[in-house]
């Protein structure tokens, strides 16, 4: 089911860019050459799902500072056998490292990642990550995690100095997305 919905996401969706549609068809075919192509067991690649949860003024963006990588990132990571969508499990994660309640969630990516994990569990894999724009309810205060050293509301155009930069690109598509509505 899992996989299904990764394919119709990543075939509905219109890359924005001609490197975001190249991510887009090197996903497909991953996850078409791989059963199991959504589970961390599955190396050297694996699907996972993130979310850039933004304030509900779309201004401020939520960043974990990850114990394992020790930098600021967007919420998520692996799919879970429970997940029976991406959007799903990428809210799921938002949910679960931030203890925000009644988070919104975009019906299509905003972005996809390509990246090497260095530490942790998954040293030496690639996450082929789908990342959403998940919406925070005014009002509610974020949880820090057992994932995270820290969690903090950043401006959207002004992120931490050494944010990595695939985040950054994640941030101002949010932003141009976001000035759009």
């Amino acid at each position: 089911m899992l996989l299904g919905n990764a394919v119709e996401v990543l075939e509905g969706w219109s890359a924005p860019d001609a490197e975001q549609e190249e991510l887009r068809a090197h996903y497909l075919r991953h996850v078409a050459a791989h059963p199991d192509g959504m589970w961390r067991s599955c190396r050297p690649e694996h699907v996972t799902a993130s979310a850039l949860v933004v304030d509900a003024a779309g201004q401020n963006t939520l960043l974990t500072l990850h114990k394992t990588v020790g930098r600021w990132l967007q919420l998520g990571g692996h799919c879970e056998p429970g997940d029976t969508t991406l959007p799903g499990a990428a809210l799921r994660e938002a949910t679960e490292e931030s203890g925000l309640p009644g988070l919104t969630i975009g019906r299509e990516p905003l972005q996809l990642s390509r990246h090497l994990l260095l530490g942790g569990g998954c040293a030496g894999a690639y996450h082929l990550d789908v990342q959403f724009l998940v919406t925070a309810t005014a009002g509610t205060e974020y949880v820090v995690s057992e994932e995270s050293h820290d969690l903090a509301w950043f401006p959207l155009d002004e992120l931490p100095a050494d944010t990595d930069h695939s985040v950054q690109e994640l941030a101002a598509r949010a932003r141009h997305q976001l000035s759009r509505t």
